[in-house]
């Protein structure tokens, strides 16, 4: 990581930096707020708040895509609480063990590397599962609940926005795995747990699993149809019923839906060669079918 240092106490700034260095993490070390505008990032920011009366808010401000930990000599509203409310994450008091403060910086390197990986799974979820709809009846559905789709991506995009829209953690498991239902009973029962694959699950079976989910928040997932159970069962259906089960599309029908859907993902090159026809033939089927292509 690429450090900046900000600490006119001269030995404890270059000790904090050697064994920085040490640890493979590239610092920058100043003793002035003027001479730290140098116009670099900077992953983790180490702030001094005592340093000769000198105004570091402006380091704060211009740092709040940094990890900024506070250096102070005591704890006050103006050394402590204020530049957290400014945007500095977390302070360490002076005198410290270094060991202390390296915990801390990587404590906020795993949690900025979460933070991204999380926002990056969010993104594809959302993008993943954005043409899938799911009825507002079901959008408001009791738990626990079972759901059987066409295919899986059906059932998984149900039980993310489920979870979404109430803002709550959802935590998969798959019956696939051999102490799934182990997994289950470590889980707090306030969270919303999504099982997967329950056509693997034998019937001998069903007994404890059914007195393991009672009273859980739990959406249980199978892409075979669900009889003969206590509990509501509901059966996802395809809103573009392209491939639901027992269904065989018509060309015509087919071919609809790729122009409607993949026209503007792909040129009318392209898309023709695709559907195996004449780009004036798919000119003729947007008119026949009242298509119109958004430039």
């Amino acid at each position: 990581m690429k450090i900046l240092i900000l600490e006119n106490e001269i030995y404890l700034a270059q000790s904090i930096s050697a064994k920085l260095t040490e640890l493979g993490h590239q610092c920058d070390n100043y003793s002035t707020i003027k001479d730290a505008f140098k116009g670099t990032a900077y992953d983790v920011v180490l702030l001094s708040t005592n340093i000769n009366g000198q105004d570091f808010y402006p380091i704060i401000d211009a740092y709040k895509e940094s990890v900024i930990i506070l250096m102070v000599s005591y704890i006050s509203n103006d050394t402590v609480s204020k530049p957290l409310k400014a945007g500095a994450k977390d302070y360490i008091q002076k005198p410290f063990m270094i060991k202390d403060l390296i915990r801390k910086i990587d404590h906020f390197q795993d949690y900025e590397r979460l933070k991204r990986l999380n926002t990056t799974y969010e993104r594809y979820l959302s993008y993943t599962f954005h043409t899938v709809a799911i009825d507002s009846e079901l959008a408001g559905a009791s738990l626990p609940l079972f759901i059987s789709g066409t295919n899986q991506k059906q059932c998984d995009a149900f039980a993310f926005k489920y979870a979404s829209t109430r803002k709550k953690t959802l935590y998969f498991i798959s019956l696939s795995s051999p102490d799934a239902l182990h997994q289950i009973t470590t889980i707090a029962p306030s969270a919303i747990i999504y099982i997967t694959d329950f056509q693997l699950l034998k019937k001998s079976d069903y007994p404890s699993f059914f007195n393991l989910i009672a009273n859980r928040q739990i959406i249980v997932a199978g892409t075979e149809k669900i009889h003969d159970i206590d509990y509501r069962v509901v059966e996802l259906k395809s809103h573009n019923q392209l491939f639901d089960q027992g269904d065989i599309m018509p060309i015509e029908d087919y071919v609809k839906y790729i122009v409607l859907h993949y026209q503007n993902k792909f040129p009318d090159t392209e898309l023709s060669k695709k559907l195996g026809i004449s780009r004036k033939s798919l000119w003729e089927k947007r008119k026949k079918y009242g298509i119109v292509k958004k430039k």
